[in-house]
């Protein structure tokens, strides 16, 4: 892959990651475009994705740093906490007695609906990247779940009041938009925000639940790919897009906080429209 196609992908993916627009959607666009091979463009996405998911670490750094310290607290308790209650010493503790450590295990329920459905479509998400008219309607369908926003009502609930339910609706949300063209930020925040969640928590769900996901990814993506095939100039290649698409991606989640906050989500609607009718129109033509 020549390095000018590795920053074009990088800008692709850091500017669509996180705007609700589908950046896999884009990158399997742009891929047949500059005619990508299919294994070289799925690899690339993943470890695209991956300088993405840096940006979202360093964003919420703060939130990613307790969610952990109370993630190894709710194993720690869970093994102390038993042991009373074996020996009759327990005086009725709770695992989780924090709104945090809920947190911790919504995220875990959310991400087991998504690691499934992934598994499920993978076959199809694969050969999703030379069909220009799945991302085509896939944005379509982004598109409709923007403009809803519009109308959705704000809700109250925060990781305390949320039940584990509302977890699984919104990871097979997140499971769905494992096909191209369908965002996931758009989508987890679309059901996030349909089932009452507050506007902020929603955010910071959304954002936070991608990391187990796209890191358990790129792990099983690491593992199948030959490394002893990668050449020198696909090593720099790679690593150039995804730094840029690492540094871009943070800009855009500050970016995006401000649009979220002010009910602006369904302005990404008409550019989702646009771009999947001239993909659409493309498939056809092409």
């Amino acid at each position: 892959m020549a390095i000018i196609k590795a920053i074009i992908m990088g800008l692709i993916q850091g500017l669509t990651e996180f705007l609700p627009v589908s950046s896999s959607g884009h990158l399997a666009i742009v891929g047949q475009l500059l005619k990508l091979e299919l294994d070289d463009g799925v690899f690339f996405e993943i470890l695209l994705h991956f300088g993405t998911l840096m940006a979202v670490f360093i964003a919420f750094r703060k939130d990613v740093l307790a969610l952990i310290v109370d993630g190894l607290a709710i194993v720690r308790d869970f093994f102390v906490i038993n042991y009373r209650r074996i020996t009759k010493k327990s005086h009725g503790e709770k695992i989780i007695d924090t709104d945090n450590k809920k947190f911790v295990i919504l995220i875990i329920v959310s991400s087991i609906p998504t690691v499934i459905l992934a598994f499920t479509l993978e076959n199809f998400i694969n050969s999703s990247f030379t069909i220009l008219l799945v991302p085509a309607i896939g944005l379509m369908v982004t598109g409709l779940l923007l403009l809803s926003t519009k109308f959705i009502k704000e809700g109250s609930l925060n990781a305390g009041n949320t039940g584990y339910l509302r977890a699984i609706i919104i990871g097979v949300a997140q499971g769905i938009a494992t096909i191209p063209g369908i965002s996931r930020s758009g989508s987890t925040l679309v059901a996030s925000l349909l089932l009452k969640l507050d506007r902020a928590f929603a955010i910071k769900y959304s954002f936070i639940m991608s990391i187990p996901v796209i890191l358990g990814a790129t792990l099983v993506k690491a593992l199948e790919v030959d490394f002893s095939a990668v050449g020198s100039t696909q090593i720099l290649s790679y690593l150039i897009g995804t730094i840029v698409a690492g540094t871009v991606g943070y800009i855009c989640i500050r970016t995006l906080l401000i649009i979220i906050n002010r009910n602006k989500l369904h302005y990404f609607a008409y550019y989702c429209f646009t771009i999947g009718i001239l993909a659409m129109a493309g498939y056809f033509m092409i």
